[in-house]
């Protein structure tokens, strides 16, 4: 968003710090395998970006250390990215430096930073989608708005066929307005968790109070792209090592909007939409 342009900068900062016309970014990435470091210089949708990377390190709690190892220009309109002529190896002291973390907002959007050239930068973080549509279902705002963006650009980029994935699923959030009784509810999947099998069984499973579960068991089959036929004919309220069983029957078309191994986007019983996020930590990073 803005920064000092010192004249002490070296000369792979001013490539960065020098440039008015073109959106700038910093990728941060240091819980990884390769922590690293990115500058970027976009020139514009059309056209593409240079990116420059670095090696990083994080020293005395706050203080990222980086070395310069590598940069290209990526076109739109080429097939291949196009190396920058910088000799990284050669630079010696000048492929290296250090970023301060001088203020960070206690949302952690706005961050200012100071170089080891004496540079200082004031950068806001880029929200992403899911990033929109989680903040929006936790402040109840605009919910349905951000589920359609996020599976909006989902398809844009999605090259197979999505399935149901198996694992533990919290609801956090589905698109019904009026309610009827819990059980109810309950048995048509609008509350508490799902817990999907990979050997075609499904259950819904409902924390009462005191100790008392509702869960209600059945199956699911495909029935088309992205569709599902559910049946669930297997209820009782739980307590301890003792079940009630009760006389239910619940048939569901659900259909996949969206998911990954951490979110679902469903629609399902009378059009309701959902939004499961996985609890069990099965293949999550």
């Amino acid at each position: 968003m803005f920064t000092t342009r010192p004249g002490t900068a070296s000369p792979i900062q001013r490539t960065f710090v020098g440039v008015d016309f073109f959106s700038v970014f910093q990728e941060v990435y240091l819980k990884t395998n390769d922590p690293r470091v990115s500058n970027i210089v976009r020139f514009s949708d059309a056209i593409g970006e240079l990116k420059v990377e670095a090696a990083a390190a994080i020293e005395n709690g706050k203080r990222i250390i980086f070395r310069f190892d590598r940069a290209a220009f990526s076109f739109n309109f080429l097939p291949f990215k196009v190396p920058y002529p910088v000799p990284f190896r050669l630079l010696g002291d000048e492929a290296k430096g250090w970023l301060d973390t001088t203020y960070l907002s206690p949302s952690g959007n706005l961050r200012i930073s100071r170089g080891n050239k004496g540079t200082t930068f004031v950068l806001q973080k880029k929200t992403e989608p899911r990033q929109r549509l989680l903040a929006a279902i936790s402040t109840e705002t605009q919910v349905r708005e951000a589920i359609d963006e996020f599976v909006s650009l989902n398809k844009n980029t999605a090259k197979d066929e999505i399935e149901l994935l198996d694992g533990e699923w919290q609801m956090i959030w589905s698109s019904q307005t009026e309610t009827d009784s819990w059980i109810e509810n309950a048995a048509n999947g609008l509350m508490g968790k799902q817990i999907v099998k990979n050997n075609g069984q499904l259950k819904f499973v409902v924390d009462i109070l005191l100790g008392l579960r509702f869960s209600m068991t059945g199956t699911f089959e495909k029935s088309g792209t992205n569709k599902y036929n559910v049946i669930m004919d297997d209820a009782a309220i739980i307590a301890g090592p003792y079940g009630y069983p009760l006389e239910m029957e619940t048939k569901i078309n659900l259909e996949l909007l969206y998911t990954d191994e951490k979110i679902r986007i469903s629609k399902g019983y009378n059009g309701i939409v959902f939004v499961h996020v996985r609890t069990d930590g099965t293949k999550q990073e």
